[in-house]
């Protein structure tokens, strides 16, 4: 037989979209939809909460989303180093479960501590999930169609947060805040055996002539050695920068219709979850597809291209909570909106591609450690915190300044990689 033709293809001869690859795209894009409509659920419910029995302040409602960050950024770095030498199905199956639990019972709070204790819980299922993936996903599709793989599965991202917003928010007008917890949860079980049924491709294995996808040092060595990683250091840090913005717009959006434009309560949470939707669809792909695209021109068109669309982003943002108009701040929100999308697929492939197969896993911990205790952690209760203090017109400023601080770091890290300054260091052992 001809050698030729009995060699396995490359992985970049391979069809990108095809088989066993395209399913698990699937089911995890689906199981990722799920995570953040049951993150996102309670940011639909803030005022109902707040004139509810338990009568929480801004602060104690913003400490939700800090309480839910806190046990997922810091059980992170362990299901990092697992996801790299363990069975990652499992793993990710494990994490789903816990996680829809823990939003069940989140419906039966009986007080603040009860409700804090059950949103917390929530990080330990989504930790196991949001570490082990992205590099499980990677390891299915070849390195140039990563970020429209990314894209689609960060699609998921917006769609479920905003069906938190719209879910959460139809639910707790028809039944109240309870049932929309016990709404949001369920799904899980199923999709739990979904992700158990998933083979777990070889750690590298679409990554041509690159270290083996084997860990090559135990995770405390592994975590140090990407803090040596000027690339993936910088790219984290904007990612920090950003997730500030976009976690303090993603709760606090709803109340600041309701509270400041005086949007009707319903309307406020179906109307940002529909922006949400569609901005989020459109900016992610679109921004996956023209990452992909201006890879063929250079290393740094991920960075170049998050950095600047960010910086854009930023005075657009401002126009969102300073004009009260709203045939300006409508359309604000809108173009806001597809410009931080834009970032999600190419950034997430970004870190992938800065660091060795058999890291990656590790890589996306200590991302996500970073992100959320620079990011998403202190800004909720920050920006509530403000507003119990003067206003939360006032305390939402913060967040486009957070945004232009963000663009600033990623177009840094793209002119800094395109002059040498910052290669990856998985560039530099492969030369």
């Amino acid at each position: 037989m001809d050698s030729a033709r009995s060699a396995s293809p490359s992985p970049a001869q391979r069809p990108v979209f095809a088989g066993a690859a395209a399913g698990a795209l699937a089911v995890l894009t689906v199981v990722n939809l799920l995570n953040y409509l049951d993150r996102f659920v309670v940011s639909a419910l803030v005022e109902s909460l707040k004139r509810s029995e338990l009568a929480l302040s801004d602060t104690e409602l913003g400490l939700l989303m800090t309480g839910f960050i806190l046990v997922y950024m810091l059980a992170s770095p362990v299901f990092g180093a697992l996801g790299d030498r363990g069975a990652r199905p499992r793993l990710v199956a494990a994490g789903v479960l816990v996680w829809s639990a823990a939003t069940t019972l989140a419906g039966f709070a009986r007080s603040f501590a009860t409700l804090f204790a059950a949103r917390a819980a929530v990080g330990v299922g989504e930790a196991a999930y949001g570490t082990i993936s992205p590099g499980l996903i990677a390891d299915l599709f070849p390195r140039s169609a990563r970020g429209r793989v990314m894209s689609i599965f960060f699609a998921a991202i917006p769609v479920g947060a905003a069906l938190g917003y719209v879910v959460g928010g139809l639910v707790d007008r028809a039944l109240g805040w309870r049932a929309a917890f016990f709404v949001a949860g369920a799904p899980g079980l199923v999709l739990a055996f979904l992700c158990l049924r998933l083979r777990d491709p070889p750690r590298g294995g679409q990554d041509e002539g690159e270290p083996s996808g084997a860990p090559r040092t135990t995770a405390l060595a592994a975590y140090g050695e990407l803090l040596r990683n000027r690339s993936y250091v910088l790219t984290v840090l904007g990612y920090a920068a950003y997730t500030f913005a976009v976690g303090g717009m993603a709760f606090w959006m709803p109340a600041f219709l309701e509270r400041v434009r005086a949007v009707p309560p319903a309307q406020a949470t179906v109307q940002f979850g529909g922006i949400v939707v569609v901005t989020g669809f459109v900016g992610t792909f679109a921004g996956g597809w023209l990452g992909d695209v201006l890879l063929r021109r250079t290393a740094q068109a991920y960075l170049w291209l998050s950095g600047i669309a960010t910086l854009i982003a930023a005075p657009v943002a401002w126009i969102v909570f300073a004009d009260p108009r709203p045939g300006v701040y409508l359309p604000a929100v809108v173009i806001a909106e597809l410009l931080l999308f834009a970032s999600t697929g190419p950034i997430n492939s970004a870190i992938l591609n800065e660091v060795a197969p058999g890291e990656r896993a590790t890589a996306v911990a200590l991302s996500i450690l970073a992100i959320h205790v620079l990011g998403d952690v202190p800004s909720p209760p920050l920006i509530g915190r403000i507003s119990d203090a003067s206003s939360l017109g006032r305390a939402v400023l913060i967040m486009p300044v957070a945004i232009l601080i963000a663009g600033a770091i990623w177009t840094l890290a793209a002119w800094l990689g395109a002059r040498g300054a910052g290669a990856p260091v998985i560039e530099q052992r492969v030369r």
